[in-house]
Order: C-alpha cells, then structure tokens, then sequence
C-alpha cells in the first residue's frame, strides 16, 4: 500500500477507518493488560523460579519502565520511517518476547524478557494514537475515536491483574505471556490491509544524542527511587544514581532547546493545560498504579483468595475506570472540563482514603479502589485529546508519546516507589513485631507478606500464627500508607486543576 500524504486524509472517516480503529484498539487493550497483568501472577512466578524481593519488583517495572524510556524515540521515529511500519515490526517483536517470557526459567530471563518487551511496547501506543489521530480527521470523530483508544489503555491496566488472575487459576504463570500472541497475530494479517501508512514529509534525522540522553536520565533515577529503601539501609547509591540521572536530564533539556527537531518538543510545556495534564496524568497514575498493586497481593496473600476469586473481588476497578472514562463526553455537555477532572479528582481523593480504613475483609479495599478509579475518568478521557490536540496532526506522534511517557512513567513509579514504601513498612513492622531469633530462621518473611506465609508453613505451630499474623498486619500498615499518599496527591491535583486549569479553552 502506497503512503498518502496527511492532507489528502477525507474530511470524515468510513468503515475502513473504524474497522482500522478496531484493529487499533487491540494492541492498545494488550500493552495496557501487560503492565499490570502480573500483579496476580507475581506469588506464583515467585515461587517457581525462587525470586527476591527485588527481582519480584524488576519483573514488575521493567516492562513500564522500558516503555516510558523509549517511547519519546519511538514516537519521533514513527513519524519519520511511518507509523504502520514501526507499529507492525514493533508488534512482531512484542510477540516474540511474550513467547520467550513464558518459557523463562530464571528471575534473569523472565527479566531480561520484559526489557525487550518494554522497548517493543513502546512501538505499539504512540503509533495507535498517532495513527487515530491522522485517520479522523474530523474533530468530533476523533473525539470518539480517541476516547474508544483511552477506554481501552486505561481499563487495560486495571483489567491487567482480572485477566492475569484468570489465567493463572487456569493454566500457569506463564499462559499471562502468551495471550499477546493471538493479538499481534491478529494485527499483523489486518493492520496492512486496514491501516494506511503516515510519515511526517520532510521529517529530518534521529537524533542519537537525545535518545541516549534520554535514557541516560530515565534509568539512573528509575534505579535510584527504587533503591532508596533497600535492605542494607545504605543511601548513598540510589541517592548518586539520582544525582546522575538528574544531571542527564538536564544535558537532554538544553538539547532539545538547540535542537530544529527534537526529540521532545519541550517548548510545549510552555502551555498551561498541556503541562497541567501532564502533571496529573504521571500523579494520578502514581496513585492508582500502588494502590491496585497493594489491593491485588491484599486479597491474594492476607486474605487467600485464589487468583481467580481474587479477580473477580478486582474486576470493579477496571468497570470503574471504563465507566468514567466513557461518561465523560456526557457529563462534558453539561459543566466545564475543569469542573469534570477537578470533581473527579475529588472523588479518587475519597476513595484512596477508604483504603487507610481495610482491615479485615475485601469490601473496604475494593470500594476504595472502585471510587478512586471512577474519579480519573474525565481526566484520562480528556488529557489525551488536549495532549495530542496541541499539535498538528503531523506531529501526532511526537505528541503521543509525550502523553505515554506521563501515562506510563507515572504507573511504574507507582509501583516502584510505593511498593518500596509499603515494603519498608512491612520490614519496620515486621521486625518490631516479631522476634528476631524467629526471623532469623525465616528470613524471606522480612522481606514479603509471600515470604512470611511460606515461612509459616515450616514453623512451629505457635510461631506459625506469630509470623503470619504480624505479616498481614504489616501489609496492612502498608496499605493503609499507600492510601493516605494516594488520597493526599489526589487532593492536591483536585486543588490545583481546580484552580489553575483554563476554564474555556483547554488548548491554551
């Protein structure tokens, strides 16, 4: 199929389009599903290939973590070699990856498997946006168009641990891989027949520089934020790596300020609702990515659901997510997009805070994280259109993976650093808790609320009930942390979108 050149797109999209927009659609759901789909696959992994604490949390955050490092590249390389192309070799590689991932038999390979799958992912989600962007062409059309694509991000991420939990009861860990398969091969047989191709004409080189800049700061702080709460208690690394990616981070600034064609189009953050989205975007994902990572190993490992009853206790979470996001165009017609994502925030704010209250049971965990997802409707729904509203189309790429790089970067960071909050809790408690000729015979129940259930089993009977009944309440405490932090950034994104965000138009 020949290029076409953006301006000769028709004024309004046909079947072609919207069946494109279906095909679309699938690796959106699937990189989405990826990024938390293990959140119920995770004790069982564990068990098999004999993971640590750490490498439990890198097999987790890779996957993001690569995604949000590449997809500033990735997007600005869609737009110069064209987008089909790079969506189709990139979902070739991600299925070749999920493969390998299911087949792992060490912590080292399931890792080195996630990494390769992050760097494809990255591929897969500006080129979808950048392409819905390109295919309609008229601004109510692309308004469902891109909010067809935003349901299917976000509900995937909170359906991640449904689908991984469903699995696992099934089959094995390593079926939560393999389901990609029939997607990608689905995308492959359709996309060149449905989807056209577009590339920016006159687009100029890639920058190597930048990319590797962009990297260079991405991962040192990444490592850092992880490490700070290690077991040796030694700060001084994670507070170097820090310094260093920081340091990056400028030299990558001051680049894409010299540069003609950036990487990173930072001049874009000069507009008010673009950086404010941004914000709240990478924030609010922070707070709903750690509380459904806590939520998800509450109701596996205190209170023993199996994977699938556990899914099922889950599965509100992602039908909150799709409801808000939905909703939104409605609830739009009647007040302000800043009355919408600042009522919203509110109502996160609300229902992190039940989270502070779980104590014993699945209601209280599943209302918070149910309310807490409804509230990011208007706010996931709208950000992306007022993201890639900024520019023009043929710089949707670009545009793209600026909003995927707060979508994802946010979601990891809050796995990575309020997983290690919750998990310097669990050892604080766990410690004082329990006494320490006790752990020193059951080491991994310092480490995990996992690890203090599987240590219990080779305990006396008496110890037994000690260590487990100090590891729930240890989790909890943590839970409970992870809530307070949730509802106090939902608070303050509410506060200042309320406040700050352009009441009339958004797109200044």
């Amino acid at each position: 199929m020949h290029d076409v050149a953006i301006s000769a797109a028709p004024a309004r999209a046909g079947l072609r389009e919207w069946v494109g927009l279906a095909v679309l659609a699938l690796p959106t759901l699937l990189v989405a599903v990826d990024i938390t789909a293990l959140f119920l696959a995770l004790p069982h992994l564990s068990a098999d290939l004999g993971t640590s604490g750490v490498q439990q949390l890198w097999i987790v955050d890779i996957y993001g973590f690569m995604v949000a490092g590449f997809v500033t590249t990735m997007g600005t390389l869609g737009d110069r070699i064209g987008r089909r192309r790079l969506l189709l070799v990139g979902g070739a590689a991600f299925g070749a990856a999920s493969v390998l991932a299911a087949c792992s038999t060490s912590p080292a390979m399931l890792i080195a498997a996630r990494t390769v799958m992050g760097v494809a992912g990255a591929t897969l989600m500006p080129s979808t946006l950048a392409l819905i962007t390109n295919m309609f062409r008229d601004g109510r059309q692309r308004a469902k168009a891109i909010s067809v694509w935003a349901t299917c991000q976000f509900t995937g991420g909170a359906l991640g641990p449904v689908v991984g939990g469903m699995l696992v009861e099934r089959f094995w860990w390593g079926s939560v891989f393999l389901v990609a398969v029939p997607v990608i091969v689905l995308l492959l047989v359709a996309g060149p027949v449905v989807l056209p191709e577009y590339r920016t004409p006159g687009a100029g080189r890639l920058d190597l520089a930048s990319v590797a800049l962009s990297l260079l700061a991405i991962l040192p702080i990444v490592y850092g934020i992880k490490n700070l709460a290690a077991d040796d208690g030694s700060l001084a690394g994670p507070v170097l790596a820090i310094a260093v990616g920081c340091a990056f981070a400028a030299a990558f600034a001051r680049r894409q300020l010299r540069l003609d064609d950036p990487l990173l189009n930072l001049r874009l953050f000069t507009r008010r609702s673009f950086t404010l989205v941004l914000a709240a975007l990478a924030l609010a994902g922070v707070a709903m990515a750690g509380a459904g990572l806590l939520v998800t190993q509450y109701l596996q490992t205190v209170l023993g659901y199996p994977p699938a009853q556990a899914a099922l206790w889950f599965a509100p979470m992602g039908l909150a997510v799709a409801a808000g996001t939905l909703l939104t165009p409605a609830l739009t017609r009647s007040v302000a997009p800043r009355t919408a994502i600042a009522g919203g925030l509110a109502l996160s704010t609300a229902g992190a805070a039940l989270l502070a209250l779980v104590h014993d049971g699945p209601a209280t965990a599943v209302a918070g994280v149910t309310i807490l997802a409804l509230g990011t409707g208007p706010l996931f729904a709208l950000g992306t259109t007022i993201v890639v509203g900024s520019v023009p189309p043929e710089k949707a790429g670009s545009a793209a993976s600026t909003s995927e790089i707060a979508n994802y970067l946010g979601g990891t960071l809050g796995m990575a650093v309020l997983g290690t909050v919750a998990a310097a809790i669990y050892r604080h408690r766990m410690e004082a808790g329990v006494p320490a000729g006790i752990l020193d015979q059951v080491s991994g129940a310092r480490e995990t609320v996992a690890g203090a259930v599987a240590a219990s089993a080779r305990l006396p009977q008496a110890d037994a009930a000690a260590v487990l009944h100090a590891g729930h309440e240890a989790f909890i405490s943590g839970l409970h942390a992870v809530g307070l932090i949730g509802a106090a950034l939902f608070a303050g994104l509410a506060a200042v979108m309320a406040w700050r965000f352009p009441s009339e138009n958004p797109s200044r």
